[in-house]
């Protein structure tokens, strides 16, 4: 999640090229066998889906993993009640295609699909909407769309900490923390790609750290460091010292642990079908608000 300077469009008809898709790729690379000392962010994302997918009374028999790590959600529905209404999860897209969401087409034809997740990996799309019509596409008529991503909040005393500390040592800072959606999106990026009856969460907790570099382990650890384009200038030891310092000034526990804020937005979509429930026409309305309530209506003259 931390990062390098802010990038440029290609071209004025490409989306701003925001992540550098082989700079991620190779951070993913190099997680892959170290996720497992810090994946508590990936199960809980994935938990929290297979309790969606218990609370839904349907099978899904088509279902895709587009999640940057697999692992978590396959254990998480595994242990779940929702196991036996899942038909076996397909993960079609390669390393590549997962730290890129969006940048090419889904290996998945139109209309194949009845259930996709996608767990923290969106944040990382360079046309977060495109991937998501992508996915909307890829879905039977009344398929399903589970996902997550990191919202605005995560890392926020991180981001002021590393720009702080590079001004004062050397004047000038370049963005270190990616620029994050605001969870409160959620269902309009549903709405944007074309899903129907969008729903959308935001669950935000604190997790306690010996120091700032037992959080940078596991953010390593993840796979979640540094993939914004442009070249980058390494912070030295001066700036992390400083960085350090300031953090367990700032934001430091009395027992002088520091905490650091994830926020994660869950959101839920329907691919559009004529089964599904639509909103009454306005005006069709048969009974008045007040009546249903059972309270007196005021007017205008009425109220003081």
């Amino acid at each position: 999640m931390t990062a390098s300077p802010e990038a440029t469009s290609a071209s004025s008809s490409a989306p701003p090229r925001i992540f550098d898709a082989r700079r991620r790729e190779a951070r993913l690379a190099r997680a892959a066998h170290r996720l497992g000392q810090a994946d508590f962010l990936h199960v809980r994302a994935a938990e929290n889906a297979a309790g969606s997918l218990e609370a839904i009374l349907r099978d899904f028999p088509v279902a895709v993993d587009l999640s940057a790590h697999s692992g978590p959600f396959a254990q998480a529905l595994a242990a779940s009640d929702a196991a036996g209404r899942v038909g076996v999860v397909a993960s079609p897209t390669s390393r590549a295609e997962r730290a890129a969401p969006g940048a090419a087409a889904l290996p998945l034809d139109d209309g194949s699909t009845d259930l996709i997740v996608s767990l923290l990996s969106l944040h990382w799309a360079n046309d977060l909407p495109g991937a998501l019509a992508q996915i909307r596409k890829a879905l039977k008529p009344d398929g399903l769309f589970i996902g997550t991503l990191f919202g605005a909040g995560t890392l926020k005393e991180l981001r002021s900490v590393l720009t702080e500390a590079e001004l004062a040592e050397r004047g000038g800072a370049q963005a270190r923390v990616s620029p994050f959606a605001d969870g409160y999106d959620g269902a309009a990026l549903l709405q944007r790609a074309g899903f129907a009856l969008p729903v959308s969460d935001v669950d935000r907790f604190t997790v306690r750290y010996p120091d700032l570099f037992a959080l940078v382990r596991d953010l390593r650890a993840m796979g979640e460091t540094n993939v914004l384009d442009g070249p980058i200038r390494p912070l030295n030891r001066a700036v992390i010292a400083r960085a350090a310092s300031l953090y367990a000034e700032r934001h430091g526990d009395a027992d002088g642990r520091i905490p650091a804020t994830f926020e994660i937005i869950h959101l839920a979509g329907w691919k559009p079908h004529e089964s599904q429930q639509k909103p009454l026409a306005r005006g069709s309305a048969k009974v008045r608000l007040a009546d249903a309530l059972g309270v007196k209506e005021m007017t205008g003259d009425e109220i003081d």
